[in-house]
């Protein structure tokens, strides 16, 4: 049996977009003979699709769509990916489901055993879980049809009391296919590839793994679609962050040569990441229809990578950035970012803030009066930038691109109504040691971010002579403190046993508590990370813990 994997971009609610994908890969994959085509999870919908599924207009069109594709299934038989009504009054009202079409219309359909319920899934807010474990018989082979999360029970601490694939391996299956929403984080790769490898071995069977690619606002997919013989080695890879598609012959899988995987160093690692960024900035531009960028480039190490990666993404031609100079910035702030803007080649303007902040200390000048110059001063500063950058990006149809970065994010070292200003925050994943470090990596064969960008103090520049370090930590050390809490979710005594200033620790958690009313008000942010600020993180606002 011939199995081609279909490694696609969908659009949420394109209905159209993504049946024309699905009907023209179908159709490639009929003239290259293949038996059988394989797309990826809620592929005729999109995914997430979240709460479009309690429209039943939406459902209709799932269902629509799926009769529409089914039809051109003849002399080839597909696996798509769709949510399905549930017919008893008990329970959810949908099951997410695995299609089997084939001879022109549906045959079976295969639902979602474990729903996942963590992290930057909701699964279980609208399905209903699997409870009949059927194998779909076709062509002489018995395919286990799994999606997703089904296969990912298989660890020391199981999160679900079942694994559908025990359930399933009774009826003697020829292979696993799974269908999967697999979103990237810098760890997910090697993640997702071991979890894969698990089963294979397990179970002793082949798998057939298909990923989405593309990007769903703060969700991003790599897809890394693969093929894995019943040894757990990968012996067919597709491309990750682009779409792709293979053929394999089903009985020839355990005799094809192996495929051997890098592990993720750090060269790896942060090309991914780069990766990643670019394709979430340019699909959130393509599938809401907007094709231009600004962006404020104050001289920092952030808006720099930020300016950087909206050009690769973008094009430097639909790329604007701004210097908004105060009294307070640096000469150099100036000329690194002239320096930068000339290396990309993007377009850029200057314009100084200082008679529009004088303005504004003018009109307050009776209220302020006899009060020292503080926080108040230093966030006019920086809402007078937003003011200026959103009348550039309403007058000439401009997106504001946030260049704030996770540490400032965790602890609140950022303006609302300011620098927190934008439509996507580009590096909001990235804490500012790994802002550093993917410049670094950018800059391994030439310097295209100025190397002062990189080496001179992080500063504000809001008051004069102002650095990062008067008000937070330094970075290494800070970073380290909000990965252990944010993305291992350590508390204080157990950060603090790790060898960190106790006073420090609880400083720093509760900056992080007390400005989650902050975050709450960011842009969405692109996820990079195994936890990100944004649906996947939820925190009460007016909790008090460390507070």
């Amino acid at each position: 049996m011939k199995i081609t994997l279909a490694q696609l971009n969908y659009h949420t609610g394109n209905f159209e977009l993504n049946t024309q994908k699905i009907i023209e890969a179908i159709n490639n994959a009929k003239s290259e003979q293949a038996d059988l085509i394989v797309f990826s999870e809620l592929s005729v919908c999109g995914y997430p699709p979240r709460d479009f599924l309690e429209f039943h207009d939406f459902i209709n069109l799932c269902l629509k769509n799926v009769n529409i594709i089914a039809e051109q299934c003849v002399g080839v038989a597909a696996i798509i990916g769709s949510p399905t009504v549930n017919p008893q009054i008990e329970g959810k009202d949908l099951f997410n489901s695995a299609y089997f079409l084939a001879d022109g219309k549906v045959q079976q359909i295969i639902h979602k055993t474990l729903l996942p319920n963590y992290d930057v899934f909701d699964e279980y807010r609208y399905f209903e879980p699997n409870r009949v474990f059927e194998i779909v018989n076709y062509k002489g082979k018995k395919l286990a049809i799994t999606i997703c999360e089904d296969l990912w029970n298989l660890n020391a601490n199981p999160m679900y009391i079942q694994c559908p694939m025990d359930e399933l391996i009774k009826q003697q299956p020829d292979c696993i296919i799974n269908i999967a929403a697999s979103p990237f984080s810098k760890v997910q790769i090697n993640t997702r590839l071991e979890v894969l490898k698990t089963n294979a071995i397990k179970y002793n069977l082949p798998l057939f793994y298909v990923n989405h690619i593309g990007a769903q606002t703060q969700l991003i997919f790599d897809g890394g679609s693969c093929v894995l013989n019943s040894n757990g080695d990968t012996v067919k890879q597709l491309r990750h962050f682009e779409e792709d598609t293979i053929m394999v012959e089903l009985d020839a899988i355990n005799s094809m040569g192996i495929i051997l995987q890098n592990k993720e160093n750090e060269i790896i690692n942060y090309q991914n990441i780069e990766q990643a960024l670019v394709l979430g900035i340019k699909e959130y531009f393509r599938k809401q229809g907007f094709k231009k960028a600004i962006l404020g480039l104050s001289g920092g190490v952030d808006s720099a990578l930020v300016v950087y990666l909206a050009a690769k993404a973008l094009g430097a031609e639909n790329v604007m950035a701004v210097m908004l100079p105060s009294q307070y910035s640096s000469d150099h702030s100036v000329s690194d970012s002239e320096k930068l803007v000339e290396n990309l080649g993007v377009k850029y303007d200057l314009i100084s803030i200082e008679k529009t902040f004088d303005a504004l200390q003018n009109t307050l000048n009776k209220q302020f009066e006899n009060t020292e110059f503080g926080i108040a001063e230093e966030n006019m500063q920086s809402r007078s930038r937003a003011i200026i950058l959103m009348a550039l990006a309403n007058k000439f149809g401009y997106i504001l691109l946030n260049t704030s970065n996770k540490s400032e994010l965790a602890v609140g070292y950022g303006t609302l109504y300011g620098d927190m200003c934008g439509g996507i925050s580009v590096i909001g994943d990235l804490y500012k040691t790994e802002v550093y470090a993917l410049c670094d990596y950018i800059n391994r064969n030439k310097e295209i971010i100025p190397k002062n960008i990189l080496t001179k103090a992080p500063s504000a520049e809001l008051r004069p002579n102002q650095k990062d370090s008067d008000s937070l930590p330094d970075y290494e050390v800070l970073d380290a403190i909000l990965f252990h809490y944010i993305e291992e979710r350590k508390g204080p005594q157990e950060i603090i046993t790790l060898g960190f200033d106790e006073a420090l620790v609880l400083r720093t958690l509760k900056m992080v508590n007390t400005n989650e009313w902050k975050r709450l008000q960011a842009p969405p942010v692109l996820r990079v990370s195994s936890k990100s600020f944004g649906q996947g993180r939820r925190m009460p606002l007016v909790a008090k813990y460390l507070g």
